[in-house]
């Protein structure tokens, strides 16, 4: 089936023609890019960079040769306003950060909320994502997560933000750098306690990496390795006894799925994936519980 752009309406634009692109890189992987992304960093009269040097490997790999302009948070403020004054003047300007979306803990903010001040039409190009591929492939729950993004970098501050998130339902997801990925999980396993993680590491590229498990028993793993790269920690929900009233002790995980099965007269299966997104648990580990209680009470 071939490709449409052409039923697509142009982009709206201001009275001299200005707008402005979001366009998501690939994180990696140089061929996570979309055609449609490609076509606009070809088309653009300038692409914004967070380092023109990076982008540059990207745009050398699609042979694309445009005007490149930094545009990074050290300075964000002074280049938002050059660059709007372009699209003032009808040009068509690309936003793109080293790896994933602009904006998402990104350099972004300043340039998109100066331009809507202006009226220049905001125009994203969706693509890849660190969070949102690390994701989909943790086997945690996916229906609802908070993605929060750095911590603090000091342990006060951090501890205080951890704290402040222990009661969210959904998937924790954080980004960390390596030099502070063991503070980070030692203050998450004294604040939010024991819970399941999967630290996701060099997501799409060559080393890509994968670690699953409960803190306690991630945690000794990492202190014996000097990891590097880009990581996504991604954090199970709480147990549901840490976010809502707590349960009668002998509310089994075996017991919530048989009144449930009674009640709305459910079958196993449709019982215990209810039960697990009450409790906040993944069905596979729903469906582990089940079998150690049934294992216990036999």
């Amino acid at each position: 089936m071939g490709t449409q752009v052409a039923n697509y309406p142009a982009p709206r634009r201001s009275e001299n023609g200005g707008c402005l692109y979001l366009v998501a890189t690939p994180i990696g992987n140089l061929e996570d890019i979309t055609l449609r992304a490609l076509r606009v960093l070809r088309e653009v009269d300038l692409i914004a960079c967070e380092d023109t040097r990076q982008t540059a490997k990207l745009l050398n790999f699609y042979g694309i040769h445009k005007k490149a302009l930094s545009y990074h948070q050290h300075n964000e403020v002074v280049r938002a306003a050059e660059i709007v004054l372009e699209m003032e003047q009808g040009a068509r300007v690309a936003l793109v950060s080293d790896a994933g979306t602009p904006g998402i803990s990104d350099p972004g903010d300043h340039l998109i909320s100066l331009a809507i001040r202006h009226a220049i039409p905001i125009i994203p190009v969706p693509g890849a994502t660190a969070f949102g591929a690390a994701l989909m492939a943790s086997g945690l729950p996916c229906a609802h997560f908070h993605f929060v993004g750095f911590l603090p970098p000091r342990r006060t501050q951090r501890r205080k933000a951890l704290k402040e998130l222990a009661g969210e339902p959904g998937t924790l997801i954080f980004y960390e750098a390596p030099h502070r990925i063991l503070e980070s999980l030692a203050d998450m396993a004294a604040v939010l306690g024991n819970r399941h993680v999967v630290l996701a590491r060099e997501v799409t590229k060559l080393h890509e990496e994968f670690l699953r498990g409960r803190l306690e028993q991630v945690l000794p793993q990492i202190k014996k390795r000097a990891l590097k790269g880009e990581i996504t920690l991604l954090v199970a929900p709480a147990d549901e006894r840490a976010v809502k009233p707590a349960r009668r002790k002998t509310d089994s995980l075996r017991a919530l799925v048989a009144r449930l099965q009674k009640q709305k007269k459910l079958d196993l299966k449709a019982a215990l994936k209810q039960v697990a997104r009450e409790l906040g648990l993944s069905r596979s580990e729903a469906y582990r519980r089940l079998q150690e209680e049934k294992a216990l009470e036999e």
